[in-house]
């Protein structure tokens, strides 16, 4: 199994429209997603991705680990008054280099010198077998990378497991005066299926043609 991990931050009118902004920056917005908590399965293979490929038919249903957060506009005015349309911006990724098993990947959008910024982030430890996920968000960049890591430590600790490889993927933002402002990490599991359970791509394809 393919567990595709990808993060994106968006903007918004609406708590929820910056939501899906920022799951379209990551590419995984049209798709039902279904949380799960925390194990990787021992034969998938992670794979950071700037954007998620595509993983099947808009609709179905994706089972994800995500961290996501909103932040409101910083302004006291209504957001569905001064708001500008939805947009996105997936901003840059980069890669800081640390030691042979741990890499921090972000994806960071207008993020200035301030003090209070919105930030989603998920990290994973991996090994032979069986590895773990583990979220959290807030306002530092630093701090939530910091609790993700001791999140990874502590579910490592509570399992028998060689986990010896630590990846975390980062998506950053700064709050906007005028609109809401999302961010998500997300670890998509496999390909979409169909929300029933039954069918295939060909069923779904023809039925779409139909409408």
């Amino acid at each position: 199994m393919q567990v595709t991990v990808v993060a994106g931050v968006g903007r918004g009118p609406t708590e929820l429209s910056a939501y899906d902004a920022a799951l379209a920056a990551a590419a995984v917005h049209n798709y039902n997603l279904v949380s799960v908590s925390s194990v990787v399965p021992a034969t998938a293979t992670v794979e950071v991705r700037e954007t998620a490929p595509n993983l099947g038919p808009a609709g179905r249903r994706l089972t994800v680990v995500a961290a996501e957060t909103v932040a409101q506009p910083t302004d006291a005015l209504d957001p569905d008054v001064t708001a500008e349309p939805v947009t996105t911006d997936t901003g840059d990724m980069s890669t800081d280099a640390g030691d042979e098993s741990t890499r921090t990947t972000h994806v960071e959008s207008g993020c200035n010198n301030v003090d209070t910024q919105v930030v989603a982030s998920l990290g994973w430890a991996t090994g032979s077998g069986p590895g773990l996920f583990y979220e959290a968000t807030g306002t530092d960049p630093v701090a939530v990378r910091k609790r993700v890591r001791r999140g990874l430590d502590a579910g490592s600790d509570l399992r028998e497991w060689d986990l010896p490889t630590r990846d975390t993927l980062t998506a950053v933002a700064t709050p906007e005066p005028d609109a809401y402002v999302g961010a998500v990490a997300v670890a998509a599991f496999g390909t979409a299926e169909p929300v029933d359970g039954v069918g295939g791509p060909d069923r779904t394809e023809s039925s779409t043609r139909r409408r």
